[in-house]
């Protein structure tokens, strides 16, 4: 019986992460398709409001008894992820749903090298091939349908991964420091709102009064905010603590994939041969940067022990 409850578990943390990637894939089409209505700053702002809000509704008592270094954690981790959406938000307004979803994934290699200069953690030999793989990918990926190079759209959104990068080994930090994870997501979610609002008069202008008239801009700020942002963060939160790293990482990195297919589907954006070759390349980057495969190997050893 326990074992079927294991069981049972592992398949809905899985099934919660894919629901996630499916979630956050789908919010390059929505972000894509909204821009023309809203500027990307305020659109960072509402999706993180609606967040903020909507959580703080069920933890309000874990606002009590927080310390100054814990508002300062807060703070941080919520500048990193309004950077990281900043520049993404921007990057999707310059360069094509697809391409912003698979060149996002770059977070992916530099964490491990960012380790290195900053806690003196050498990756391994597979993270410098993931990191020249990822690299040739998206050379082919930003030239795949006769670009004349990497454009500002496809600079914007590497430099979201590397906010990425920086939003995760902060709060790997501040996990290890035994902080209050769920308290911790509702401080980056307030605070990269009030980072939006103070920076979207200046970077997008006039408050978006007429866009807001618009229901499906509505219906797009819900989106992004209850379902990628709460909802999303909340079950990715969840689902990781019942599975092993090397899975939940194979499972994440299909966000990506979902980005790219449903860019396909909703949008009608093209891609060609060489794209999808570079597609292919930094998705198995992000596969050997965060697994090296194991899962493989985890397969094949479960299948020795079940014949034996």
């Amino acid at each position: 019986m326990i074992f079927m409850n294991n069981k049972t578990t592992s398949f809905l943390a899985s099934a919660g992460l894919i629901f996630v990637t499916i979630i956050w894939g789908f919010a390059f089409v929505v972000v894509k398709d909204s821009l023309d209505s809203i500027g990307p700053v305020w659109m960072v702002a509402f999706r993180f409001t609606i967040a903020a809000v909507g959580l703080s509704l069920f933890t309000i008592k874990r606002f009590q008894n927080k310390t100054r270094h814990d508002w300062f954690n807060g703070l941080v981790t919520g500048f990193f992820l309004y950077a990281a959406y900043l520049t993404q938000t921007i990057g999707c307004n310059y360069t094509t749903a697809g391409k912003n979803a698979f060149l996002t994934t770059v977070y992916v290699m530099l964490v491990p090298l960012l380790s290195w200069p900053l806690y003196k953690k050498r990756p391994g030999w597979y993270v410098f091939v993931a990191a020249a793989m990822s690299l040739t990918g998206i050379g082919l990926l930003s030239l795949g349908n006769g670009d004349k190079g990497i454009n500002i759209g496809d600079l914007l959104t590497l430099v979201c991964g590397l906010f990425y990068a920086l939003h995760i080994l902060w709060t790997e930090k501040c996990n290890k420091e035994g902080v209050d994870t769920i308290f911790l997501t509702v401080q980056q979610f307030i605070f990269a709102a009030l980072f939006a609002w103070l920076s979207a008069p200046f970077i997008d202008g006039s408050f978006p009064t007429e866009g807001l008239m618009n229901n499906k801009v509505i219906l797009s700020m819900l989106y992004l905010g209850v379902l990628s942002s709460l909802l999303a963060f909340l079950l990715q939160n969840i689902s990781l603590k019942y599975l092993p790293g090397p899975l939940a990482s194979l499972f994440m990195s299909f966000e990506s994939v979902f980005g790219i297919l449903f860019s396909i589907i909703f949008l009608h954006e093209a891609v060609s041969v060489k794209m999808a070759f570079g597609c292919i390349l930094i998705f198995m980057a992000v596969l050997l940067a965060e697994t090296r495969f194991d899962f493989f190997r985890h397969k094949k050893t479960t299948k020795i022990l079940e014949n034996s």
